[in-house]
């Protein structure tokens, strides 16, 4: 597939009409195929990484690597989040103070390159309604180019896997905040043993998970299909957990 298919009309015509754009740069699949679909539109675009404690190592290397291999500019905005009084308590709207704190902080420093206008990768699939943190991109008016041309998940995979992007197949992934039950307080050593825990997993071979927190317990919820898995190796998992959680169990829900 040429270039020209791999990106859309739509999203070439918002192109057109914003020739100049800073990028909320996360490393996922959306943000990947957004930051792709500027450059090969010929928009001047910069990517800015918020760099937190909610953002796991490995979606700083898939960031920094698509980066350089699209030759974007990759500016890393050291963030602390936890900071943030209405974000460490984890209320039920901490999204919205989060991306209220994240997206102030991308701002100032696209602004500070002469980039006026921000962009984020929601795309159509998103609900609004279900998610808190879209409020705070209305407020501060970051756009999502993705969303206003109508472009859905499905589609970006598919675009993105045109293009020839690693990301194309990335499993979603949601920040490890979100790993921490509402109403309990965000600490930084909760999110280091998450982020530990589920770097072990994945070393195991598993994948599209997530591990949650528990009255300090790991609740490992899986996809259906590795359960049977889970189960045949729970004292591989256990033992490969052990540095972070002493009692893991397993959500028999699938995920």
């Amino acid at each position: 597939m040429t270039p020209s298919n791999t990106v859309p009309q739509p999203l070439r015509a918002f192109f057109d009409a914003h020739p100049r754009m800073a990028l909320a740069f996360s490393g996922g699949v959306d943000s990947a195929y957004l930051l792709y679909a500027a450059k090969t539109c010929g928009c001047d675009v910069a990517a800015f990484y918020a760099q937190s404690a909610f953002q796991p190592e490995f979606e700083r290397r898939d960031a920094r690597r698509l980066a350089e291999q699209l030759d974007v500019p990759l500016n890393v905005v050291p963030l602390d989040v936890l900071a943030v009084a209405a974000v460490r308590s984890n209320p039920a709207d901490r999204c919205y103070h989060c991306k209220q704190a994240i997206f102030t902080a991308l701002l100032a420093a696209a602004g500070a390159q002469g980039y006026e206008a921000v962009m984020d990768g929601t795309n159509a699939s998103d609900d609004a309604g279900d998610r808190p943190g879209m409020k705070a991109l209305v407020e501060l008016e970051v756009l999502s180019p993705l969303r206003l041309c109508g472009i859905t998940k499905a589609q970006v995979r598919a675009y993105s896997r045109a293009a020839g992007l690693f990301t194309w197949d990335k499993p979603a992934y949601a920040c490890l905040a979100t790993r921490v039950p509402t109403g309990t307080p965000i600490t930084g050593e909760d999110l280091n043993r998450v982020e530990g825990a589920e770097a072990a997993l994945f070393a195991l071979g598993f994948s599209d998970f997530r591990v949650r927190l528990f009255h300090g317990a790991a609740r490992l919820q899986l996809p259906g299909a590795q359960m049977a898995e889970a189960v045949a190796r729970r004292e591989e998992i256990r033992g490969a957990l052990a540095p972070w959680f002493e009692n893991v169990m397993l959500d028999l829900k699938d995920r």
